[in-house]
C-alpha cells in the first residue's frame, strides 16, 4: 500500500466512538506502520480523561497558528449555567517547545497536541488559593523522566536524584514558581515524553511545556477547580468549546463531545506535519 493511500485509510479509519483504539492498514513496511499508528494514536487517543469524570466546564485553549510555531496564544473558558461558554483568561501569548506542537517524545522539545486533564499543581511559592491539589516543592522534590524509572513521569520527593534523568523542581528557578500539570502521557509509557507542564514563562520557547506570564499564572490558579474537570486543548488554529464536553473520552478536540471531530484538520495537519517525514525517510531506507 502506497504511503498515501495508506494515510488516508488511517484517518478514514478514526472511530466514531470515543476510546476505541484504531490500527493503520499495513503497508508491510514494520516502521512505516508503527509511524502511521502513532498518527492515529495522536488523533483518537492522545488525550486523557478527566481525573473526576465529571462533564468539563473547565477549558484552556493554548494555540498556534502553524505546528512548527514556538508561539501562540492561551485563553481560558467555563461554561455557565445557559450552556454558552464565557472566556475568563483573556488572550495572553504563549510559549510552545522549540520544534512547537505535534506528537510528543521524550528529549524532544515539541508539545504535545490535543486535550488533557490538568490533574496537580505545584510551585516554589504557596498556593495563591487554587482549589486544586497543590504542592509548595523543595529542593527534594523531582519529576522523574528517566524511561527506564519505576516512577518515570511521576513527581518524586527524594533527598537524592530519583535517576539518571530526573528534573529538580525547585532548582529549574522562576519557571516553576507556578505549574500545573499537562496529564498527556498517563500510562507513564517510556518515549512519549514526561514532564509536560503549564508554567511561568521566561520569554524562551520550552522544552515541551506550555509557558504564559506570572500573572496569567496566578489567575488561572485561582480560577482552576477540579470539580468542573478541567482540560486543556492545544492545537493548530484550536478553536473556543461550543458545545458539551464529557468528563470520561479520552479525547476531546476544541470543544467537541465525540473527540477528534470539531477542529480535527488542524490538529491533524500539525501530526502529519511532523510525522510523514519521518515515514518517508523509513520508505526511503527500506
Amino acid at each position: 500500500m502506497g504511503l498515501v493511500a495508506a494515510v488516508s485509510a488511517a484517518v478514514v479509519a478514526v472511530p466514531a466512538v470515543a476510546g476505541a483504539q484504531p490500527q493503520a492498514p499495513s503497508t508491510g513496511n514494520g516502521s512505516v506502520d508503527q509511524t502511521l499508528n502513532s498518527v492515529l494514536d495522536a488523533i483518537a487517543g492522545g488525550g486523557t480523561p478527566s481525573p473526576t469524570g465529571a462533564p468539563t466546564s473547565q477549558l484552556i485553549v493554548a494555540t498556534g497558528k502553524n505546528a512548527s510555531d514556538t508561539t501562540g496564544t492561551l485563553t481560558a473558558y467555563e461554561k455557565e449555567a445557559n450552556g454558552t461558554w464565557k472566556i475568563v483568561v483573556q488572550p495572553v501569548k504563549a510559549f510552545f517547545g522549540a520544534q512547537g506542537q505535534g506528537e510528543p517524545k521524550d528529549n524532544v522539545p515539541r508539545t504535545p497536541s490535543g486535550t488533557f486533564a490538568l490533574d496537580q499543581a505545584f510551585g516554589r511559592k504557596a498556593n495563591p488559593g487554587s482549589k486544586m491539589p497543590y504542592k509548595k516543592v523543595t529542593a527534594e522534590d523531582w519529576w522523574d523522566s528517566d524511561m527506564k524509572s519505576p516512577t518515570y513521569n511521576t513527581m518524586v520527593t527524594k533527598k537524592e536524584k530519583p535517576s539518571s534523568d530526573a528534573e529538580n523542581l525547585y532548582n529549574m528557578g522562576p519557571v516553576y514558581d507556578y505549574a500545573v500539570n499537562i496529564a498527556h502521557n498517563t500510562a507513564r509509557t517510556p518515549g512519549k515524553a514526561s514532564a509536560m507542564f503549564l508554567h511561568v514563562t521566561n520569554n524562551q520557547p520550552t522544552l515541551g511545556c506550555v509557558a504564559v506570564p506570572e500573572a496569567s499564572m496566578i489567575q488561572i490558579l485561582k480560577w482552576l477547580d477540579p470539580a468542573k474537570s478541567p482540560k486543556m486543548t492545544i492545537g493548530v488554529n484550536a478553536q473556543a468549546p461550543t458545545g458539551d464536553m464529557g468528563g470520561a473520552s479520552p479525547q476531546e478536540q476544541n470543544g467537541s463531545p465525540n473527540g477528534a471531530a470539531d477542529g480535527i484538520l488542524g490538529g491533524l495537519a500539525g501530526t502529519l506535519l511532523n510525522l510523514i517525514p519521518e515515514a518517508l525517510g523509513k520508505v526511503a531506507q527500506s
